[in-house]
């Protein structure tokens, strides 16, 4: 470490240090077993993933707006699974802890784009849910697919502009004192704060950041749900709401595993004290436990996915039957 502080220019008033060190869990005996159950994590979450990105890019029957939104959702898990936890385990695991300059800042941007979409994907698959239900009638002309795929580009490309000025902002910023990152990546928070010199647009894009992706999805979805249990409450058989409602579970608990964990630790860290090693745990978990669920939620509560799925192993029984025959 001394070494690579020796090495820093004495003549320029910005100082990149030529690695950084990232910390991970500290003290916690067998804390391998943590990174290898999260690689578990990560091959459960690629092949759902990618059994559903499949299937709707291979049946045209899916290609309708609220699975074009299913598809991006699961692009971006896909998307993030792969840029966290296969760094996290040539980290850890092969005790490779120190990470290029430069390799760190590609790894924020990707970790950070593919968690931004997620976000973003969720408030309109809720849009997708309330035209749907508020405006019935209405629902095809207003939410068509050149529509969906227009928003859907929007958002990839507001997010990797937003992501890229938030990462290339961390250039403007001297390292000259720490060069360890207590995190399990490249966590944006933990890596501004080493800073020796003005760190304050960070912090503030950093909140834009929070407010942009955490606080404001929230809200909107919390608020399109309101006005669906309202034009829910003024269906009059129970039947026809509770038919209406089904198609908002799978959403619902999207929603769930994705913004509850997140809540209760920005809640926690922001009221109580969050040990290192705590938060390393509770945030990793919250990064790669949706991803692994998102894929199984849509096979258990979407009907057309599990027939096409019935269809696939029907189709391939059959065919080893004829061929063993």
């Amino acid at each position: 470490m001394s070494a690579i502080n020796a090495s820093f220019p004495k003549d320029i008033s910005i100082v990149h240090p030529e690695y950084f060190f990232i910390s991970g869990l500290s003290g916690i005996p067998y804390s391998n077993y943590f990174y290898i159950f999260l690689f578990f994590i990560y091959f459960v979450a690629v092949i759902g993933n990618s059994v559903v990105l499949s299937i709707i890019a291979l049946d045209r029957s899916l290609h309708s707006p609220k699975y074009i939104g299913v598809f991006n959702l699961a692009l971006a898990d896909f998307g993030e699974t792969n840029a966290l936890i296969p760094n996290m385990m040539r980290t850890f695991l092969f005790e490779s802890q120190y990470i290029s300059y430069s390799s760190c800042l590609v790894n924020m941007f990707f970790v950070f784009f593919f968690s931004s979409t997620q976000c973003l994907t969720l408030v309109v698959l809720a849009y997708d849910r309330f035209i749907a239900i508020c405006l019935p009638l209405r629902y095809h002309t207003i939410v068509n697919n050149t529509f969906i795929s227009l928003v859907f580009s929007a958002i990839w490309a507001f997010d990797a502009f937003l992501i890229m000025l938030t990462v290339c902002l961390i250039n403007q910023l001297s390292f000259c004192k720490s060069i360890v990152i207590a995190s399990y990546f490249c966590d944006h928070g933990p890596v501004y704060r080493l800073a020796c010199n003005d760190n304050s647009i960070n912090d503030t894009l950093a909140k834009v950041n929070i407010a942009l992706y955490l606080v404001a999805p929230l809200i909107i979805i919390v608020l399109s749900y309101l006005a669906i249990f309202h034009a829910l409450s003024k269906i009059t058989t129970w039947e026809g709401r509770l038919k209406a409602l089904k198609t908002c579970v799978s959403h619902l608990m999207l929603v769930g595993s994705h913004y509850l964990p997140k809540i209760c630790i920005f809640i926690t860290a922001t009221t109580t004290y969050l040990s290192p090693n705590a938060r390393i745990i509770s945030t990793s978990l919250a990064y790669v436990v949706p991803p692994m669920l998102n894929p199984i939620i849509y096979v258990l509560n979407t009907a057309e996915i599990r027939d096409l799925i019935k269809k696939v192993f029907k189709k391939r029984s059959s065919l080893i039957e004829s061929i063993s025959k």
